[in-house]
């Protein structure tokens, strides 16, 4: 029964792909904000409906992107796909030869994708959620983090109230750079425990952290699950030459990996999740 839903989920991609509309946005960025672009993808009906912003990893814009896209479309959320790498013209920075961006344009991307959507009249505007993978994981982590808000905010970038509601990191990088900090708004991080990319201990230790201070927090860890489990078709492969953190000594290299289960129990914790604290089902 899973492989033939998995067919008709392929199926589903080609035949829902048309229905993508490119758009773009200011990002947040104090004095000389940049044009990033997306792909905005709305329910049928006039709305209001909830809102998820959508940030890709170190890879930049995928098929698996646009599929999850289409998904918490076709769940009644407007889906905003941001696209951080192109305007940028650095490439995919998974690659450690290549120049990463400050931490800030990121950040400052996410909270422009907010306005966009909080601007829209069919967009709810305090029923906005956003889930990152992997690179983008953490970015999604920090748009609702206290401390990282409060840096913003003495950079001159004020989140616009009331600002996300929810957030969700797959696999998110830099788990371990907010152990110490406070998410204000309910955190759900979804990772496999053979992961070698993104080591699976530190987010443990973020989320226990988290909730040991009062934060509303939750980690589901995938037995057996590598980077990328939610990406369907992607064979086991070792990727030799990604940057990776958790390789000090030798630079680079992770495996990434479908795992059906986890994907299918993903799909339905993003519904629930999304589903409790934007739709208040």
């Amino acid at each position: 029964m899973l492989r033939r839903a998995l067919s008709v989920l392929l199926v589903s991609i080609v035949i829902a792909g048309c229905a993508t509309t490119s758009s773009s946005f200011p990002n947040a960025t104090p004095g000389k904000p940049l044009t990033v672009p997306a792909w905005e993808l709305r329910p049928t009906g006039p709305g209001p409906f909830p809102g998820v912003v959508l940030l890709h990893g170190c890879a930049g814009i995928s098929e698996a992107n646009h599929e999850w896209s289409r998904w918490v479309r076709d769940q009644g959320d407007v889906a905003l796909l941001v696209d951080s790498w192109a305007p940028r013209r650095v490439g995919k920075t998974c690659d450690p030869t290549l120049p990463d961006i400050p931490n800030t344009e990121r950040f400052d991307d996410a909270i422009g994708a907010l306005r966009f959507l909080q601007a829209k009249p069919y967009v709810d505007p305090a029923r906005v959620g956003v889930v990152g993978w992997s690179n983008g994981g953490v970015f999604a982590l920090a748009v609702i983090n206290g401390p990282s808000l409060e840096r913003a905010r003495r950079r001159g970038v004020t989140l616009p109230e009331p600002g996300f509601r929810a957030s969700i990191g797959f696999y998110p990088g830099g788990c371990y750079s907010l152990v110490q900090e406070l998410v204000t708004r309910p955190l759900l991080v979804m990772i496999g425990d053979a992961d070698d990319w993104t080591a699976p201990g530190p987010c443990v230790e973020m989320v226990e952290a988290m909730r040991r201070r009062g934060a509303d927090a939750s980690l589901v860890l995938y037995p057996q699950a590598y980077h990328y489990f939610d990406v369907v078709g992607q064979p086991r492969t070792y990727l030799p030459e990604v940057a990776n953190h958790n390789k000090p000594n030798e630079c680079c290299g992770a495996t990434v990996a479908f795992d059906a289960g986890a994907f299918t129990d993903s799909r339905r914790r993003v519904a629930a999740f999304f589903g409790y604290h934007l739709k208040g089902k």
